[in-house]
Order: C-alpha cells, then sequence, then structure tokens
C-alpha cells in the first residue's frame, strides 16, 4: 500500500492532520513527475513544471475538499487536470501563434503531450475524445501515457491492469488514433 493510500484512509477515518499530510506529499509527487517532464521540452516554453503542477493541484483541490478513495483515484484526477491543462495551453497557443491551423502528424513520435506542439496537441485532444466514446478504458491509459506520462507498468497499476493488458491496449489505442487523427486532418 502507497503512503498516499494510508494517508487517505486516514483522513477517511477522519483524522484532520492527515488532509494536511496528503495535500504536501502529492504536490512533492507531482512537481517531480512534471519537473522531469518538462526538462524533456525546447527551451522557451511558457508553460514550466511548477506552473503546470500549480494549476493541477489547484484544480485538484478547487477550494472544496476532494476525496479521493485510493492512489489510483488520484492519479486518474491528476492526469485530467494535467490534460485540461496542457489542451487549454495548446489551444491557446494555436490561437494566438497559428491561427488555428492544424498541421499533419506523425503519430511514431506522441509518446508525452509535454514533448509535442500545440497544434498537434489539439488534434490528438479532438482523438481522443472520439476514442472514449469508443472505449473509455483505453481513452483512460491514453491519458495516463500520453498526459502524464506514466509508464506502461506504473498505468497498469493504477488501472488495475496486468502490464500485457497495458501494452496491447496502448498499441491499439495508438493505431486506433492515428487512423483517427488522419481522419480529422483530411477533413479539415
Amino acid at each position: 500500500m502507497s503512503e498516499v493510500t494510508r494517508i487517505l484512509e486516514r483522513v477517511h477515518q477522519g483524522e484532520a492532520q492527515a488532509a494536511e499530510e496528503l495535500l504536501p506529499l502529492v504536490y512533492e509527487e507531482l512537481r517531480k513527475l512534471a519537473t522531469h517532464k518538462m526538462a524533456q521540452q525546447p527551451p522557451g516554453q511558457t508553460l514550466q513544471p511548477t506552473a503546470l503542477v500549480h494549476e493541477a493541484f489547484l484544480r485538484l483541490t478547487g477550494g472544496t475538499r476532494n476525496q479521493w478513495n485510493d492512489r489510483t483515484h488520484f492519479y486518474r484526477a491528476a492526469a485530467e487536470a494535467m490534460r485540461c491543462i496542457l489542451i487549454e495551453n495548446a489551444r491557446k497557443k494555436s490561437r494566438w501563434k497559428r491561427g488555428g491551423r492544424l498541421e499533419r502528424v506523425d503519430l511514431q513520435g506522441l509518446e508525452r503531450a509535454t514533448e509535442t506542439p500545440p497544434d498537434t496537441l489539439l488534434v490528438v485532444q479532438e482523438a481522443l475524445e472520439r476514442l472514449a466514446k469508443e472505449d473509455e478504458a483505453k481513452a483512460e491509459l491514453v491519458k495516463l501515457r500520453f498526459f502524464i506520462g506514466l509508464t506502461n507498468v506504473e498505468a497498469a497499476q493504477v488501472l488495475g491492469l496486468s502490464e500485457a493488458t497495458v501494452k496491447r491496449y496502448w498499441e491499439y489505442s495508438r493505431a486506433w488514433l492515428l487512423q483517427e487523427i488522419r481522419s480529422i486532418i483530411a477533413g479539415a
């Protein structure tokens, strides 16, 4: 059982001090993850790791006390928050810098959202929304892998699936997204 899960259990038992311990612990984990992922970005990025973590942290806490059931629930919420932030940032950049025009993408190079140009990120987001309508589990995997940067092993733990299943889902999802992205670009 992870430290986050232990603290979550203490929070559910009504320990006020446990809630105070949870947020700094979670914040540090997010900060380390964001720092690692953003270090791979080219120079001149407007979104910095600290800003990404702060925004995700604010969304996760949002002025109201959220109740996360366990580590898995927390990481799904964090992945969703980071995904939303990166998409919003990409939309702003696309609107200001590129006039909303789409570019052709090669999905082989798409491993992490933080390494993806804003225009491409918007196309991936649109394709991901379509995948979620078809298969929510595979869409969740893409969010964890692409937007938060988890490995297959980490994503398998969060989703409660075997590593082999996650690997199959990831390969299928990447191929499905590539086909969908081509369809989106052709229709643009």
